[in-house]
């Protein structure tokens, strides 16, 4: 997966693919996600442990009551790449896991 820095129609055209929450420029990635409790955000946080090390990239993550907010950024392209895009679509892919988990209804 390229670490190249992507322009910004790149940038654009990869977030329409995410989660709506998702905003961003050619600097980072941002979403703040919001889960049950307290320990859902938790387990969000100890699960995206085994998935950036999986993908070798590393979110920066802000973890304050139920709420989680997530920046993406390669550090060591100065800016945003594939690869935070990859990362941010497992993400999302967690987070309605533990949503739907949280959401019996």
């Amino acid at each position: 997966m390229s670490r190249e820095v992507l322009s910004e129609p790149a940038v654009r055209a990869g977030l329409a693919g995410l989660h709506r929450d998702w905003t961003g420029d050619t600097e980072a990635l941002r979403r703040s996600i919001e889960f049950a409790d307290f320990d859902v955000a938790s387990e969000f946080v100890n699960r995206m442990g085994p998935i950036s090390d999986e993908m070798d990239h590393h979110a920066d993550l802000s973890l304050r009551w139920r709420w989680v907010d997530i920046v993406l950024s390669t550090h060591s392209s100065h800016g945003v790449t594939e690869l935070d895009l990859a990362l941010a679509a497992r993400i999302d892919e967690l987070a309605s896991e533990l949503s739907a988990a949280a959401d019996p209804g």
